[in-house]
């Protein structure tokens, strides 16, 4: 972060202090985890649902920081931020869903991020911005890794992308960063506007509008108007990059102020993607054609839908100033950061575990199912180890049905439904597919059942929702001395 003194973030954040002067200065990183709190830091007392922040300020501060971020006094140096009733709108509204003191805090943590990156964007700090159904956090990684060389840049780690992981994020920023990558995330309209009040984009990035949340949002048109809110928060001197094969997506065209590209497969791309090949382990080549010229990429992730992000990731590194053998060739040199994501292990034995169990929505699960398919073409076996997609409401028992069609219509030959909440799943694929099904019952049931029935070759497929943490499947089937 920026070096502030404890009395500029108590103006900035509508606060007061509490056992300091105000003199104090904050030199270090501004931390919600008193474990990672470093000298010259400031602890942000979080109320969780099992802890409370503000019962380790004393260890924080003991550990080096200044000062804490609170809602109340707790014995050490603090900013008391106000109620949360007195808190800024741009922060409420995505911390309505949130009691008393966390909700004063997270509120306090935007005001002090968004007078950050207020601060950064006059000194030559562009903030790229990305939300979608599905995507952001594998294009976010790509953008990382193919922006960096063009100078200091900060991006979040994982899916650190909602009201406490955005704002954290941008305070990771000082002066030296001249990129500050964000993911943005939402569980209902106004919180991608909240977050980008907080940070503001010049150039965004919306991957697709699919069905993850719909239970929250009630439609998909509804889900379309929130990711849409990032287009409109952009400067008219901005970047709005939008998947031009979602119909959803670059309907967007009309709702933003900024110039807008359109990447994708079909001809009314500006960047685009020809040629699309995926090879044994389901890995895409495709040449990227553009004003500029065209070029073959060669990705190292694995499925065919990163194509499209790849081709988002290629708009915003042109638009900075990136050449195309540049692009291309970080492109192609990009691994995967954040783990749990389309994650391909062999073990000694020949036995392939892909651990995509981060979490599962309609979309991302069929691209998953579609990923190992394509790994299949060699002839190895496949199985897919499915459990529940959550969030859905209504919609949930027939997208759980039509995955179960999916998995028929690719030929998957061993199909794993994890739990009761899955069953529905069951009720999609057709007679064949039947007689190779089972339902167990919990992880240890599948666990059990893959150990002794499993054969080399075979290529596993783990996804549900993050909530059943289904990677546990994959950590017990791949030993650290097993991999290769």
């Amino acid at each position: 972060m920026i070096r502030m003194s404890l009395a500029e973030i108590a103006t900035v954040v509508g606060g007061r202090l509490n056992w300091a002067t105000g003199e104090e200065m904050v030199t270090g990183t501004v931390e919600f985890d008193s474990r990672e709190v470093g000298p010259g830091g400031l602890f942000v007392a979080v109320p969780g649902e099992r802890v409370d922040g503000h019962d380790f300020a004393t260890s924080a501060v003991a550990a080096g920081a200044v000062a804490v971020l609170a809602a109340r006094p707790v014995g050490a140096p603090a900013v008391l931020v106000p109620p949360a009733s007195h808190a800024h709108t741009r922060s409420v509204a995505l911390t309505g869903d949130v009691d008393g003191s966390g909700a004063a805090v997270l509120a306090g943590l935007g005001e002090l991020a968004r007078a950050v990156a207020e601060r950064l964007s006059g000194q030559g700090l562009t903030v790229v911005s990305v939300t979608g159904s599905s995507g952001k956090t594998s294009t976010k990684d790509l953008l990382t890794q193919v922006l960096e060389p063009m100078g200091p840049t900060v991006a979040p780690p994982g899916s650190f992308n909602n009201e406490l992981g955005h704002p954290w994020t941008v305070l990771r920023a000082d002066e030296a960063t001249r990129l500050l990558i964000l993911e943005l995330s939402a569980r209902g309209p106004g919180h991608i506007a909240a977050l980008c009040a907080t940070a503001p984009p010049r150039i965004g990035v919306v991957l697709n509008v699919g069905t993850a949340h719909l239970g929250e949002f009630g439609s998909q048109a509804e889900i379309a108007r929130t990711k849409g809110e990032l287009v409109e928060a952009l400067p008219a001197d901005g970047l709005a990059v939008l998947n031009a094969d979602d119909k959803l997506v670059a309907a967007m065209v009309t709702r933003t102020r900024a110039r807008a590209v359109l990447v994708g497969r079909g001809e009314n791309a500006d960047v685009r993607a020809v040629d699309v090949a995926v090879d044994e382990e389901a890995r895409a080549r495709f040449r990227l054609v553009c004003a500029a010229g065209e070029i073959m990429v060669r990705l190292r992730l694995h499925g065919e839908h990163h194509v499209n992000n790849a081709l988002a990731v290629a708009a915003v590194a042109m638009e900075l100033g990136a050449g195309l053998d540049d692009v291309a060739g970080r492109l192609s040199a990009a691994g995967q950061l954040s783990g749990r994501r389309m994650e391909v292990i062999t073990r000694a034995d020949g036995v392939t575990v892909v651990n995509d169990a981060y979490n599962a929505n309609p979309d991302s699960m069929a691209a998953a199912l579609r990923s190992l398919s394509a790994m299949a073409s060699s002839g190895r076996r496949t199985w897919a180890v499915l459990g529940m997609m959550s969030e859905l409401g209504k919609a949930s028992d027939t997208a759980h049905e039509q995955i179960g069609r999916l998995v028929a219509e690719l030929c998957i030959e061993r199909l794993v439904v994890v739990g009761e909440q899955a069953r529905a799943i069951l009720a999609g694929v057709d007679g064949q597919t039947k007689r190779a099904a089972t339902c167990a019952p919990d992880v240890d049931a599948v666990v059990a059942l893959l150990k002794a029935e499993a054969r080399p070759g075979d290529i596993i497929l783990i996804k549900a929702s993050k909530s059943f943490a289904f990677w546990r499947i994959a950590e017990e089937l791949v030993a650290r001395e097993d991999r290769r």
